[in-house]
């Protein structure tokens, strides 16, 4: 490894010791704590280089080197140039390209330049350079730092037999470091939108910004200027007034609180736990809330009071206060609208405006409802049926014309024909009797209201009389009646009821006649005979 090079602080009191004091290299060496020999060679190449004591007033450290180590200069002239480094730090990110295949073709153009462990150490120093870091400082109340832990804690599912995993959910307010944090089933859009649901709970209030990673429960597209947000996260976070910024890909400092607060949680809280066993996804949940409520209450190494304290003094005082009601956490999805009007949705279908057949819509199905919109504006509410395979329809989505007809039923139609008069009503009452299902009889009752108001009522009360008696109770028999004008007529008489037919009559041939007369074949035989 390269011997590191010693401080102008400590070359200036090397070379006091020795041109003021007179003391010997090793006497030097143990009062500044360095070796004797790298004392001598200090001491030799500062003669060498016409250097005493006191050095030359406004030189620094730079121009010190420069004159103790002439030969380090680079881009000067020297003997011994550095290689490219920005050529070296591209070439790195190649596959299969080391750091020591770049030395050997660095020797190969220049022999006489550095050894192998200069030139990493040339580079190193020269990546550092690059790889600065923003002290960000956070006002109160602005930010909330969000990040699921990589490591999940473990229950025992009793029913199954079966190890569970329960995933780490931390939150950390960006100014007083507060911690929160769950564990929920799974790293799904649901979970995700319920941990924030209860972070914001357990804060009592939310901050003016949420700092999310890119994760696809959050943010569907990432974009440095432009990242597209998952619409039910963008719905939630406009629930609660607060904007989302998402990260930088592939850019943890971004959110740096995030990363040492899932850390801490991961050792106080996992780490801790790691000898319990749990037995449902609950207790393990109240385990985990109670770790960050001890770190909370932790004091701070380095600073005086706790997050807890922190969090009263500087956050809580300017959170935002929550909404009236909690946020009922909904999916979103996308559908065609079918001739039928309505829309598929959980193997459920509803409906929508009949305008809006063949159109894309938006859905959104919560626990309770689904709610269906359509360029942004809403235009379906039901209530979340279970039901698999059935329909919910509201009338007012129907047209005109299918309103009407599924407003006709059997008994309005007998209703509607009671207002005519009875023997309306007895005719229609027949009419839906003769078909094997009522509705099939829809149209001819349809029809016996156009006839009422061609021909008026006492006239249909005639028909309809007339067409009850015959039994002949059908649309075309009572159009022809009418159109006939037998309606007018009177009825013919009908025997009385019991009457029977005379005993004899000159009409009547009687058995006698058949007993004497036998039929005769067309071969003149009687029938029946051999």
């Amino acid at each position: 490894m390269a011997q590191k090079r010693l401080s102008m602080r400590k070359i200036s009191q090397i070379l006091r010791l020795h041109h003021e004091l007179g003391l010997t290299s090793r006497q030097i060496g143990c009062s500044c704590g360095v070796a004797r020999p790298t004392v001598e060679k200090y001491l030799s190449r500062a003669s060498a280089a016409g250097l005493g004591w006191p050095l030359p007033e406004g030189m620094d450290e730079q121009q010190l080197y420069e004159r103790l180590f002439p030969e380090a200069t680079t881009g000067r002239g020297g003997s011994r140039p550095l290689p490219d480094m920005g050529y070296i730090h591209r070439e790195l990110r190649r596959r299969h390209v080391t750091r020591q295949l770049l030395w050997e073709e660095y020797r190969q153009a220049y022999p006489e330049g550095y050894g192998y462990t200069q030139f990493c150490e040339h580079y190193n120093r020269w990546k550092a350079s690059l790889d600065v870091t923003l002290r960000q400082q956070h006002v109160a109340g602005e930010k909330t730092f969000l990040d699921w832990a990589g490591t999940p804690a473990w229950w025992m599912d009793r029913a199954c037999g079966h190890w569970c995993p329960g995933y780490l959910f931390v939150g950390v307010l960006g100014a007083s470091d507060y911690l929160f944090a769950t564990v929920l089933a799974d790293q799904q859009l649901l979970s995700w939108i319920e941990a924030h649901i209860r972070m914001v709970e357990f804060m009592g209030g939310v901050t003016a910004l949420w700092v999310p990673d890119n994760a696809k429960t959050g943010v569907t597209k990432p974009c440095y200027y432009e990242p597209e947000i998952h619409p039910t996260y963008q719905e939630l976070a406009d629930h609660y007034g607060v904007a989302i910024l998402p990260t930088r890909t592939y850019a943890p400092r971004d959110k740096a609180k995030a990363e040492n607060a899932v850390l801490h949680a991961e050792r106080r809280i996992l780490g801790t736990l790691r000898n319990r066993q749990f037995f449902s996804l609950g207790e393990l949940d109240a385990a985990v809330q109670e770790g960050a409520k001890a770190i909370n209450a932790r004091p701070f190494q380095k600073l005086p009071g706790t997050r807890q304290t922190l969090f009263a003094q500087l956050d809580q005082p300017v959170l935002r206060r929550l909404p009236v009601h909690r946020y009922e956490p909904g999916e979103w999805g996308h559908a065609s609208v079918n001739i039928d009007y309505h829309v598929q949705v959980d193997y459920h279908a509803y409906s929508v405006p009949y305008r809006l057949t063949q159109e894309r819509v938006e859905i959104r199905l919560s626990a309770r409802t689904v709610e269906i919109y359509h360029s942004g504006r809403r235009v379906a509410l039901h209530v979340r049926s279970r039901q698999r395979g059935g329909f919910t329809t509201d009338p007012a989505h129907r047209p005109k014309a299918h309103q009407k007809h599924l407003e006709w039923t059997p008994g309005r139609l007998v209703d509607w024909a009671a207002t005519i008069g009875p023997e309306c009503a007895a005719a229609v009452r027949t009419l839906l009797a003769q078909k094997p299902h009522p509705e099939q009889g829809y149209r001819a009752c349809l029809g016996l209201l156009r006839l009422a108001r061609s021909y008026g009522p006492e006239r249909m009360e005639g028909a309809c009389r007339r067409a009850v008696a015959l039994d002949v109770c059908t649309y075309r028999s009572l159009a022809a009646i009418l159109k006939a004008r037998l309606d007018e007529e009177p009825l013919p008489e009908t025997p009385a009821a019991g009457a029977t037919a005379p005993a004899h009559h000159d009409n009547l041939r009687g058995p006698a006649y058949y007993r004497a007369t036998a039929p005769v074949s067309d071969n003149g035989k009687e029938n029946g005979s051999c």
